[in-house]
C-alpha cells in the first residue's frame, strides 16, 4: 500500500472539536472545548490519507500583529509520528505570510519543552485551569 504524504490546509472550525475533545478534555461535555471566538479563528487540519489526525487554531488581535494559537492536538494513536511538529511549522510559515510580529501559547507545563524546540520562551506567567498547569509562552520578531 502506497503510504501518502500528510497534507495540511484550513479546515472548518466545527472540524476541530472532535480532535479537541478526544485529546484535550475527553471528560468534559463537547461544549467545553468550542471557543466563542472560534467563527472568527483560523483553523488548521493535518490529514494522513484523507484522515483528519492533527489540529490547530490561529487567533489574530484587531492589530493584525499579534496571534495566539490554541487547541493544538493530536489523536493519541497518531502522536509520535511527527505530525503536531509538522503541523506548528506549518502555522509559523503562516504567521511570516499573515505578518504577523508575535504569537503566543498557553502550553501545559509538561509540553513546554516542545515549544522551546521551535525558538518559543516560556514567560512568568502560569496559571491552573482543570487541574491542569499551563505557562504562557511567546515567540516575537516573527515577521522582521
Amino acid at each position: 500500500m502506497m503510504n501518502l504524504l500528510p497534507t495540511i490546509k484550513k479546515i472548518p472550525y466545527q472540524s476541530t472539536w472532535v480532535i479537541r475533545h478526544q485529546v484535550m478534555w475527553p471528560n468534559k461535555p463537547l461544549d467545553y472545548i468550542k471557543l466563542e471566538a472560534d467563527e472568527v479563528g483560523l483553523h488548521y487540519g493535518l490529514f494522513v490519507e484523507q484522515e483528519l489526525v492533527s489540529i490547530i487554531s490561529l487567533f489574530i488581535d484587531a492589530s493584525g500583529k499579534v496571534a495566539q494559537f490554541r487547541k493544538f492536538a493530536t489523536l493519541e494513536i497518531c502522536q509520535g509520528n511527527g505530525y503536531g511538529t509538522q503541523l506548528i511549522k506549518y502555522l509559523f510559515s503562516e504567521l511570516v505570510s499573515l505578518k504577523v510580529e508575535r504569537v503566543w501559547c498557553n502550553a501545559r507545563v509538561p509540553k513546554a519543552a516542545f515549544y522551546e524546540r521551535f525558538g518559543m520562551i516560556q514567560t512568568a506567567e502560569t496559571f491552573v485551569k482543570g487541574e491542569i498547569e499551563y505557562v504562557v509562552m511567546e515567540m516575537s520578531g516573527i515577521s522582521s
